[in-house]
């Protein structure tokens, strides 16, 4: 007999769960948003799996390696715990862009969101059920890639909302309409506990 699907929360890293300084490569870049700990603790005390899915262009660019981002992610991981925050479950990123320095990195994947190879990557990874599930963003690429992962969509409005669209989106993602609109990931989790 196989078990039920889990339910999850994807996450934006820099925007929903940090500041968004653009391009962090160093540990002491990370600032926590205000609220963010409580958040992630009722998230996860409701049977939320947090899962971060993020573009990090930081890799196609030459900035920081793939082991670097990795650690980024362990420290930031660390941080909310020491918040008072719930540890967050997995961490997928995309470190490709089609216009890369770095020619390895030079890829038409289907990782970068807005695609939603990364929610399809961690929804088999984690038997996720994305029906059940919510994608929480700032950018509207971060909406569209929940859209396409079949999740509901929470769009944040912590400062780079109004950013020109990323390299990679077409006019169909950038037309999509999040489910929900608030100021940061505090407001987010009330509106998804109360679904």
């Amino acid at each position: 007999m196989s078990r039920p699907l889990r339910k999850a929360v994807f996450l934006d890293r820099d925007g929903v769960l940090n500041e968004d300084t653009h391009l962090i490569t160093e540990p002491e870049q990370f600032r926590l948003l205000a609220g963010v700990p409580e958040a992630l603790r009722k998230l996860k005390e409701a049977g939320f799996l947090l899962v971060v899915i993020s573009n990090q262009p930081v890799v196609a660019r030459g900035l920081i390696d793939l082991g670097g981002v990795a650690r980024l992610n362990q420290t930031l991981n660390a941080m909310i715990q020491q918040s008072g925050g719930a540890a967050l479950d997995g961490f997928y990123f995309c470190p490709h862009h089609p216009n890369a320095d770095m020619e390895a990195f030079r890829v038409d994947c289907d990782c970068r969101k807005p695609k939603p190879g990364l929610i399809e990557q961690a929804r088999r990874d984690w038997e996720i059920d994305p029906a059940s599930s919510f994608m929480v963003g700032d950018r509207i690429t971060d909406v569209a890639a929940g859209k396409n992962a079949g999740c509901a969509t929470i769009q944040v409005t912590t400062g780079r909302e109004s950013d020109a669209p990323i390299q990679g989106a077409t006019e169909a993602d950038l037309a999509v309409e999040p489910d929900h609109v608030c100021e940061g990931l505090e407001p987010a989790s009330e509106w998804i506990l109360s679904r």
